[in-house]
């Protein structure tokens, strides 16, 4: 219209809708965040990490048990014969302060392991974690460690005196104790394995206890 000139005609566009992925990747970018998210944690591992809590807790309370039941069973009366003279023997666990320490300390590692056991049954149950917090896996890791020291001392005491009652004394006429008081020894000798089975679930739940605290 002007200078012979027609005016020019506004170009159409044509604008598709933009995607919600897109947008997404957009406002992503402008808030400064990075294009790809961070994976969440996994629950998966943690699960199996809670898991692996309770079946150790459980066999580790039924080997204590068992080892308890075992040393507070052995007693036992029979007759030992020296030199042709037959005198009657008697046996108990309570005559050895080593077969006490190990009644003991096993009791109070199945006290130990039940309670935690319930507790961790209870936490699974309501979907929560076994371990709520580090302060409490410290407070684990610290009585873990403290009672398998003690199943150690104890097992190895026990072990001492049991040895001797089979191989008797040298150089001295005292004689195998573990002949005439054979079901006696036989107790002991039960009760002095699970103590180190118990032990060696503990220095693992131990072993958990530090992963957990190297994770989380």
């Amino acid at each position: 219209m002007f200078n012979g000139q027609k005016p020019r005609q506004p170009e159409a566009a044509l604008q598709l809708p933009e995607t919600k992925v897109a947008a997404d990747h957009r406002g992503a970018t402008m808030n400064g965040s990075p294009e790809v998210a961070a994976a969440p944690r996994p629950k998966a591992a943690r699960r199996n990490a809670d898991a692996m809590h309770v079946i150790l807790r459980a066999m580790c309370m039924a080997a204590s048990l068992t080892a308890f039941s075992f040393m507070v069973t052995a007693k036992q009366h029979s007759v030992l014969v020296i030199y042709g003279f037959q005198f009657p023997v008697h046996s108990k666990w309570s005559f050895s302060n080593s077969f006490e320490y190990l009644v003991g300390v096993s009791g109070a590692v199945a006290i130990h392991s039940f309670l935690q056991l319930l507790i961790c049954v209870l936490r699974l149950l309501s979907k929560s974690s076994v371990i709520p917090s580090r302060n409490y896996a410290w407070l684990m890791f610290a009585g873990d460690q403290v009672l398998a020291y003690a199943l150690m001392s104890a097992g190895s005491a026990a072990s001492g005196v049991t040895n001797l009652n089979r191989t008797g004394i040298r150089h001295t006429v005292l004689p195998n104790f573990c002949k005439p008081l054979h079901s006696f020894c036989d107790h002991v000798t039960v009760s002095i394995a699970f103590t180190f089975f118990s032990c060696i679930l503990l220095a693992t739940s131990v072993v958990l206890d530090v992963i957990w605290l190297a994770k989380y």
